[in-house]
């Protein structure tokens, strides 16, 4: 059975409050019925300040989704560590952690975008040196010992619910990005399938004598929208997932790798591409893909669409795949 995922980032371009707040609504009552038909997991992410109304506050979103759910992990992939104050940080995640029994699944990235570090006042050149303090300090928070802080003693409670601490990874698509997961002894959360970096992080666990693990997306990691009749969504959905592609593209410069990369520059290159697909519920069954990553609000997407996409997928996919 392959892992399933359903994607939020709230994107709704133009939007005033009340379109905003009943898309956020929606996503809510999509995570707890995906969460009743078996779907494992919710991911989101944080973006600031972007013009089509990106999430900015992803355990936000998460609290809210535990408080509707019972059994589904949510995935902040990723949180932009330097743009954090630590101790809260910490904090955070620990309430999180407990108010959910364990199901956070944390990704700490440095985010490649200037202007969010401009917004918060926060050096983007001393990124990787903040992102070092924010993972060392959040571990020793954890512990819910005493320990020295900029100069001080600190000590942070509660305690996380897991043991020894919720699960934190480290993403990205550099060497600097693998060899502080591996100093860190956390997991390794490569932006794309980069088998060679991934083989760099097993040797730099060997050299610093930590241990680790990598969860890394696949080759073919296509964002799904599901679908009766793929050509009459391309038709009047396409320019959702072309906003959304044409974004990330905006963002992404050169040596940036990332799963969700694309080059179109209209609906028919970017469906063409297969980073963004539309398939009829069969079609989705007999892909072979070992994660399902189904995105019902790309891009602003009305949400009835979305709802017709979540249920094919829950009501229809889930069930053949397990059968």
């Amino acid at each position: 059975m392959p892992v399933s995922v359903v994607r939020f980032n709230l994107v709704e371009p133009g939007a005033d409050s009340a379109s905003l707040g009943a898309r956020y609504r929606a996503a809510l009552e999509m995570a707890a019925y995906a969460d009743e038909h078996g779907v494992t997991t919710v991911q989101t992410e944080e973006h600031h300040g972007v013009e089509n109304n990106w999430l900015p506050s992803p355990f936000t979103f998460a609290g809210a989704v535990f408080g509707a759910t019972r059994n589904i992990a949510v995935t902040v992939s990723a949180v932009i560590g330097p743009l954090h104050d630590p101790l809260r940080l910490a904090e955070d995640v620990a309430v999180l952690d407990l108010l959910s029994g364990g199901r956070l699944v944390t990704v700490a990235g440095i985010g490649y975008r200037p202007e969010e570090y401009a917004l918060f006042d926060v050096d983007w050149k001393r990124r990787g040196r903040l992102q070092d303090e924010v993972l060392e300090t959040v571990l020793k928070a954890w512990t819910g010992e005493e320990f020295e802080y900029r100069g001080r003693t600190v000590r942070v409670t509660p305690r996380p619910f897991t043991d020894p601490h919720p699960l934190l990874l480290v993403g990205g698509s550099s060497k600097a990005a693998a060899r502080r997961a591996a100093r860190l002894g956390l997991p390794f959360f490569p932006s794309a399938h980069l088998p060679e970096l991934e083989a760099y992080y097993k040797e730099r666990l060997t050299e610093y004598g930590t241990e680790g693990w990598t969860m890394m997306p696949t080759a073919e990691t296509p964002l799904l929208h599901i679908a009766e009749d793929p050509d009459r969504a391309w038709a009047r959905y396409g320019q959702h997932f072309l906003h959304e592609a044409l974004t990330y593209a905006s963002w992404q410069s050169g040596d940036i790798h990332s799963a969700v990369r694309s080059s179109a520059a209209t609906v028919e290159e970017l469906r063409a591409e297969g980073v963004y697909r539309v398939l009829t519920p069969e079609q989705c069954v007999t892909a072979g893909l070992d994660n399902l990553v189904l995105h019902p609000l790309a891009g602003g997407m009305p949400v009835e669409e979305g709802w017709r996409s979540l249920r094919l997928f829950a009501e229809t996919v889930l069930p053949a795949l397990s059968a």
